[in-house]
Protein backbone atom coordinates (compact mmCIF):
# COMPACT_ATOMS: atom_id res chain seq x y z
CA UNK A 1 0.00 0.00 0.00
CA UNK A 2 0.99 3.78 -0.57
CA UNK A 3 2.87 5.09 2.24
CA UNK A 4 2.17 8.76 1.57
CA UNK A 5 -0.52 10.52 -0.75
CA UNK A 6 -1.43 14.42 -1.30
CA UNK A 7 -4.91 14.84 -0.61
CA UNK A 8 -7.06 18.50 -0.91
CA UNK A 9 -7.04 20.61 1.84
CA UNK A 10 -9.11 23.59 2.62
CA UNK A 11 -6.16 25.77 3.21
CA UNK A 12 -2.22 26.03 1.55
CA UNK A 13 0.49 25.69 4.01
CA UNK A 14 1.67 28.79 3.18
CA UNK A 15 -1.67 30.22 4.45
CA UNK A 16 -1.32 28.02 7.90
CA UNK A 17 1.83 29.31 8.53
CA UNK A 18 0.47 32.48 8.36
CA UNK A 19 0.50 34.29 4.99
CA UNK A 20 -2.70 35.94 4.93
CA UNK A 21 -2.14 36.58 0.80
CA UNK A 22 -1.89 32.96 0.04
CA UNK A 23 -4.35 30.75 -1.93
CA UNK A 24 -7.08 29.02 0.17
CA UNK A 25 -7.10 25.85 -1.20
CA UNK A 26 -3.93 23.30 -1.41
CA UNK A 27 -2.55 20.20 -1.06
CA UNK A 28 -1.07 18.55 2.18
CA UNK A 29 0.66 15.46 2.54
CA UNK A 30 -1.03 12.31 4.38
CA UNK A 31 0.89 9.36 5.73
CA UNK A 32 -0.66 6.29 5.70
CA UNK A 33 0.13 3.32 7.54
CA UNK A 34 -1.31 -0.07 8.23
CA UNK A 35 0.02 -1.33 11.40
CA UNK A 36 -2.08 -4.08 13.58
CA UNK A 37 -3.22 -3.34 16.95
CA UNK A 38 -3.41 -5.59 19.93
CA UNK A 39 -6.12 -4.22 22.26
CA UNK A 40 -5.90 -5.93 25.79
CA UNK A 41 -8.01 -3.45 27.74
CA UNK A 42 -8.79 -0.27 28.48
CA UNK A 43 -8.09 2.99 31.40
CA UNK A 44 -11.16 3.64 33.36
CA UNK A 45 -12.31 7.14 34.30
CA UNK A 46 -10.13 6.50 37.54
CA UNK A 47 -7.03 6.43 35.46
CA UNK A 48 -7.12 2.15 36.83
CA UNK A 49 -6.33 -0.06 33.59
CA UNK A 50 -8.92 -2.74 33.09
CA UNK A 51 -7.98 -5.89 31.02
CA UNK A 52 -10.39 -7.41 29.17
CA UNK A 53 -11.58 -11.08 29.66
CA UNK A 54 -10.99 -13.76 27.80
CA UNK A 55 -12.99 -17.74 27.94
CA UNK A 56 -11.75 -20.21 30.38
CA UNK A 57 -10.32 -22.77 27.76
CA UNK A 58 -10.35 -25.51 30.97
CA UNK A 59 -12.75 -26.07 33.81
CA UNK A 60 -11.88 -25.70 37.16
CA UNK A 61 -13.29 -24.96 41.09
CA UNK A 62 -13.22 -29.17 40.96
CA UNK A 63 -15.71 -30.13 44.16
CA UNK A 64 -16.48 -33.73 45.06
CA UNK A 65 -18.83 -34.50 47.85
CA UNK A 66 -19.06 -37.96 49.14
CA UNK A 67 -21.51 -39.70 50.14
CA UNK A 68 -24.74 -37.81 50.31
CA UNK A 69 -27.70 -38.90 51.12
CA UNK A 70 -30.77 -38.73 49.29
CA UNK A 71 -32.43 -35.53 49.78
CA UNK A 72 -29.07 -34.23 50.84
CA UNK A 73 -27.90 -31.41 49.69
CA UNK A 74 -24.47 -29.49 48.97
CA UNK A 75 -23.06 -26.20 47.63
CA UNK A 76 -20.30 -25.47 45.48
CA UNK A 77 -18.27 -24.27 44.44
CA UNK A 78 -16.11 -24.10 48.27
CA UNK A 79 -12.80 -22.98 49.10
CA UNK A 80 -10.28 -25.17 48.08
CA UNK A 81 -6.80 -25.03 46.56
CA UNK A 82 -6.81 -24.19 42.97
CA UNK A 83 -10.46 -22.97 43.28
CA UNK A 84 -11.75 -19.73 41.94
CA UNK A 85 -13.63 -18.78 45.16
CA UNK A 86 -16.61 -17.78 45.19
CA UNK A 87 -17.90 -17.50 41.50
CA UNK A 88 -17.09 -14.39 39.83
CA UNK A 89 -19.40 -13.53 36.51
CA UNK A 90 -17.93 -10.16 36.61
CA UNK A 91 -17.03 -9.43 32.82
CA UNK A 92 -18.18 -12.97 31.42
CA UNK A 93 -21.72 -13.78 29.88
CA UNK A 94 -21.85 -17.25 29.90
CA UNK A 95 -21.12 -20.48 32.37
CA UNK A 96 -20.79 -24.25 31.92
CA UNK A 97 -21.47 -26.01 35.02
CA UNK A 98 -20.15 -29.81 35.00
CA UNK A 99 -21.64 -32.85 37.77
CA UNK A 100 -20.75 -35.70 37.94
CA UNK A 101 -23.03 -37.85 40.39
CA UNK A 102 -22.22 -41.78 41.05
CA UNK A 103 -25.98 -42.51 40.91
CA UNK A 104 -28.20 -41.43 38.70
CA UNK A 105 -31.34 -40.01 38.29
CA UNK A 106 -33.01 -36.45 39.24
CA UNK A 107 -31.12 -33.39 40.88
CA UNK A 108 -32.13 -29.84 41.60
CA UNK A 109 -29.76 -27.24 40.75
CA UNK A 110 -30.33 -23.99 41.63
CA UNK A 111 -27.81 -20.78 41.68
CA UNK A 112 -27.68 -19.09 44.75
CA UNK A 113 -26.22 -16.07 46.79
CA UNK A 114 -22.60 -16.57 48.28
CA UNK A 115 -21.17 -16.86 51.65
CA UNK A 116 -22.02 -13.46 53.95
CA UNK A 117 -18.38 -13.97 54.73
CA UNK A 118 -17.13 -12.22 51.19
CA UNK A 119 -18.30 -8.65 49.43
CA UNK A 120 -20.97 -8.21 47.12
CA UNK A 121 -18.60 -5.42 45.22
CA UNK A 122 -18.35 -3.45 48.64
CA UNK A 123 -21.07 -4.32 50.43
CA UNK A 124 -20.99 -7.36 53.36
CA UNK A 125 -23.42 -9.43 55.04
CA UNK A 126 -25.25 -10.50 51.67
CA UNK A 127 -28.28 -12.69 52.21
CA UNK A 128 -26.00 -15.79 51.67
CA UNK A 129 -28.07 -19.20 50.58
CA UNK A 130 -30.33 -17.52 48.95
CA UNK A 131 -31.77 -17.83 45.57
CA UNK A 132 -30.68 -15.70 43.20
CA UNK A 133 -33.57 -13.36 41.67
CA UNK A 134 -33.80 -10.91 38.31
CA UNK A 135 -35.64 -8.83 36.22
CA UNK A 136 -34.95 -9.88 32.58
CA UNK A 137 -35.84 -7.44 29.59
CA UNK A 138 -38.04 -9.61 27.76
CA UNK A 139 -39.94 -10.64 30.80
CA UNK A 140 -42.34 -9.34 33.18
CA UNK A 141 -41.24 -6.46 35.34
CA UNK A 142 -41.37 -9.26 38.51
CA UNK A 143 -38.65 -10.85 39.56
CA UNK A 144 -37.65 -14.01 38.61
CA UNK A 145 -35.33 -17.02 39.41
CA UNK A 146 -32.08 -16.86 37.67
CA UNK A 147 -31.31 -20.53 37.83
CA UNK A 148 -33.64 -22.90 39.42
CA UNK A 149 -34.21 -26.48 38.25
CA UNK A 150 -35.87 -28.49 40.35
CA UNK A 151 -35.76 -31.75 38.59
CA UNK A 152 -33.11 -32.49 36.44
CA UNK A 153 -32.08 -35.82 35.00
CA UNK A 154 -28.25 -37.10 35.56
CA UNK A 155 -26.41 -39.62 34.40
CA UNK A 156 -23.94 -41.67 37.03
CA UNK A 157 -20.27 -41.82 36.22
CA UNK A 158 -20.16 -39.72 33.61
CA UNK A 159 -19.99 -35.58 33.50
CA UNK A 160 -23.31 -33.81 33.04
CA UNK A 161 -22.57 -30.60 31.84
CA UNK A 162 -25.37 -27.69 31.13
CA UNK A 163 -24.45 -24.34 28.84
CA UNK A 164 -26.34 -21.42 31.21
CA UNK A 165 -26.00 -18.55 28.26
CA UNK A 166 -26.41 -14.70 29.80
CA UNK A 167 -28.55 -15.50 32.79
CA UNK A 168 -25.49 -15.11 35.20
CA UNK A 169 -23.59 -12.13 33.19
CA UNK A 170 -21.47 -10.35 36.06
CA UNK A 171 -22.59 -12.16 39.06
CA UNK A 172 -20.32 -12.18 42.13
CA UNK A 173 -20.81 -14.42 44.80
CA UNK A 174 -22.03 -17.17 42.61
CA UNK A 175 -22.48 -20.51 44.08
CA UNK A 176 -24.94 -23.81 43.32
CA UNK A 177 -26.85 -25.71 45.82
CA UNK A 178 -27.50 -29.46 44.56
CA UNK A 179 -29.62 -31.63 45.77
CA UNK A 180 -29.84 -35.52 45.64
CA UNK A 181 -33.13 -36.41 44.71
CA UNK A 182 -32.02 -39.55 42.92
CA UNK A 183 -33.29 -41.95 45.27
CA UNK A 184 -30.52 -43.55 46.98
CA UNK A 185 -26.70 -41.93 48.38
CA UNK A 186 -24.71 -40.48 45.54
CA UNK A 187 -21.06 -38.93 45.07
CA UNK A 188 -21.06 -35.70 43.71
CA UNK A 189 -18.46 -34.08 41.81
CA UNK A 190 -18.61 -30.73 39.91
CA UNK A 191 -16.89 -28.11 38.20
CA UNK A 192 -17.11 -24.78 36.34
CA UNK A 193 -16.08 -22.61 33.25
CA UNK A 194 -16.90 -19.51 32.58
CA UNK A 195 -17.14 -17.60 29.03
CA UNK A 196 -17.15 -14.04 27.39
Amino acid sequence: MVQKREAYAPWSLTRKAGVQSATVNGDIEVPQFIQPVLSTGFVDEDGNWKGQKSSEEAFHSFGLDVGIPNTGAITQPQISEGTIWPLDMTGFNDLFIAIRPTNGGNYAIIAIMGPADNAFANLRDVNAGATLRSAYRNSSSSMENVIYDSSEALTADVWNIFSIPERLKNQKLLQFHITNNSGGESDIETAFMRLV
